[in-house]
């Protein structure tokens, strides 16, 4: 072999184990990438309303380029949507609205998930949860390849949310059953939760919305304003990145977070990590008014569950750089309180009970006392009859003349 012959081998070697490396390492990636964007799923789902059935599906390229079809699996169709075929509606987190057609035989989305996946611009390796919040509608929630803060902070306002609910029922969500299957057609894994038992009632849930009397849309500010700048509502404007997005909020909210502010003489706001989204930001102060009313409207019965989880919720919060240590100060002083109320509770139901085992051991002592005292007067009278000498008397009657 000559030189020339042994170093082509050589470069041609070279490059074959860097295409192999190369492929190595986006094997690796990809497999890491899909395990955070399925965990970050799973929690989404976990803090679901869990009154629905909600199910979990990963994106293949079938199901976003080409035939555009995208197969559910069998036990979630066959126990939870319709019987015939019909159109049925995908909400995205925005609230708009898509058409897509339902094949009852096929058990899946044709006509109109073209369209859902392209508005999206859906990708192979994104996975999408389904809420089914009602017999013909799903929420769509959607989580990237590449997520975002954004993704953390909609996770923060889910759990709030479910925690809001445990509040307004004085009720416990029961955490849905997570299984996992196969389609028919597929062999892409599915995961899907049906409930066990409904638990919440969602008539009665009394949060505000945020779209509710909004004034004019979000406009860029004229300038930074201080709060020690602020005189009276009039003046109070909530900015972020340069926005002002009072629109965002109801009149009652603003009002409500200006007394918040006032109270703190500061934006809650003014420390978020820059560059989030207004609308999260928006939903982040939304959530932090509603934890604020639900502390006002706290009892002694409200389940300690409910403190914790206003509490872990703010926590999240306080770490995007929201001002809110005062309510959790506040939540920690109403957590002792309910402790030691509990306590009480616990010590006067023990109280009760050793009253009633005295009483019943002072009826015992006053039976064996009484027994004593009979035993007493019995051996008494034996001792005044002699009765060492009961013996022999016994034997004499014993033997005496028929």
């Amino acid at each position: 072999m000559t030189v020339n012959q042994i170093v082509s081998y050589e470069k041609e070697k070279a490059q074959c184990n860097k295409r192999k490396r190369a492929k190595y390492d986006e094997v690796y990636e990809n497999g890491e990438t899909k395990l955070a964007v399925m965990e970050r799923a799973l929690d989404i789902q976990a803090n679901l309303s869990s009154e629905f059935p909600s199910m979990i599906k990963y994106m293949l390229p079938s199901h976003v380029t080409g035939g555009f079809w995208l197969g559910l699996p069998k036990h979630f169709g066959l126990n939870h949507l319709p019987k015939e075929d019909r159109m049925m509606v995908l909400e995205d987190e925005e609230g708009k609205e898509f058409q897509v057609k339902y094949l009852v035989e096929k058990i899946g989305l044709s006509g109109g998930w073209r369209g859902f996946s392209i508005a999206h611009k859906l990708l192979e390796g994104d996975v999408c949860v389904f809420h089914l919040v009602r017999p013909s509608k799903f929420k769509v929630y959607i989580v990237r390849k590449k997520c975002s803060e954004e993704v953390d902070v909609a996770l923060g306002l889910l759990k709030l949310e479910s925690s809001t609910q445990l509040v307004d029922n004085g009720k416990e969500l029961k955490i849905c059953e997570i299984s996992v299957g196969k389609t028919e057609d597929r062999n892409d894994p599915i995961l899907y939760s049906s409930n066990i038992e409904p638990t919440v009632d969602q008539s009665k849930n009394n949060r505000v919305d945020l779209g509710s009397e909004v004034s004019d849309g979000i406009r860029l500010s004229e300038s930074i304003v201080d709060f020690r700048e602020v005189k009276s509502f009039e003046d109070f404007n909530i900015l972020v990145n340069g926005l002002v997005i009072d629109s965002e909020f109801s009149k009652y909210l603003q009002m409500k977070y200006y007394e918040l502010c006032c109270n703190q003489n500061s934006f809650l706001h003014e420390n978020l990590l820059e560059g989030l989204n207004c609308k999260l930001v928006a939903g982040v102060i939304a959530e932090t008014i509603n934890i604020a009313d639900a502390i006002r409207a706290a009892k002694l019965t409200t389940p300690h569950d409910s403190f914790l989880t206003w509490d872990k919720t703010l926590r999240s919060f306080e770490g995007l750089g929201m001002k809110v240590g005062f309510l959790r100060a506040r939540l920690d002083k109403l957590m002792n309180l309910l402790t030691k109320s509990r306590r009480y509770k616990e010590a006067k139901l023990e109280q009760a009970n050793s009253n009633e085992e005295k009483l019943k051991l002072e009826a015992k002592l006053a039976e064996v006392t009484h027994t004593l005292t009979k035993l007493d007067r019995e051996i008494r009278l034996f001792k005044q009859e002699n009765a060492d000498d009961l013996e022999a008397l016994f034997r004499e009657v014993a033997n005496g003349p028929w």
